[in-house]
């Protein structure tokens, strides 16, 4: 069985949106997979009491633990790492997850490590992506799923959504919509990827 670990900051609706999929497609039976661990940096994620309710097993690395140690990043990823790496993940799944991952900890999950991002890529890496679109008078914007590369928000691509911005529009109603297609378009990523490395191991 391939386990699939996915990483949350917050609400955790990709994480929900991704788990649901995995039942609803049967993806233990069909692509060897399963949603084996969410693991949070925060203690009080909304997304932990949701996949306690959905039977997942949860974890908390707080990264505020590492506050003063002499390098908190290198500490708190080698500490994620290891929680990581105690369910043998096929793969590693970025849902939200509010940290800038250090190279080495993405070197770690080369090649089996993605994120989805809500902006379309390369436009907009970083925060306050709807704003900075409508500010930009985009007509579209959208979601990406990409690789993770220790470049930020770059990596290849996996898959996009493209939302219309509306007239009268402004960063909550944007958000609403292309959160609503990250939650169609991340699962489906995953599926696509567990289904080419079916073919190409």
């Amino acid at each position: 069985m391939r386990n699939i670990v996915i990483l949350i900051s917050g609400s955790g609706s990709n994480m929900a949106a991704i788990a649901q999929v995995a039942e609803r497609e049967q993806w233990s039976a069909n692509l060897d997979a399963r949603v084996c661990a969410v693991i949070s940096n925060r203690p009080q994620a909304k997304g932990l009491q949701t996949a306690h309710a959905m039977e997942l097993p949860t974890h908390v690395v707080d990264h505020q633990a590492f506050a003063d140690h002499p390098a908190p990043r290198t500490a708190f990823d080698h500490t994620l790492m290891q929680a990581i790496d105690a369910h043998q993940p096929t793969l590693v799944v970025l849902a939200g997850f509010m940290r800038i991952l250090t190279p080495a900890f993405v070197a770690h999950y080369a090649g089996r490590l993605i994120n989805i991002h809500p902006s379309l890529l390369p436009a907009f890496p970083g925060l306050n992506t709807h704003q900075r679109a409508i500010d930009a008078g985009c007509r579209f914007a959208g979601a990406t799923v990409h690789e993770v590369t220790a470049d930020l928000d770059h990596g290849p691509i996996l898959a996009q959504a493209v939302v219309p911005v509306l007239p009268g529009d402004d960063a909550h109603s944007l958000g609403k919509r292309v959160l609503a297609q990250e939650h169609l378009i991340y699962p489906k990523a995953i599926a696509d990827w567990l289904r080419h490395i079916t073919v190409n191991p």
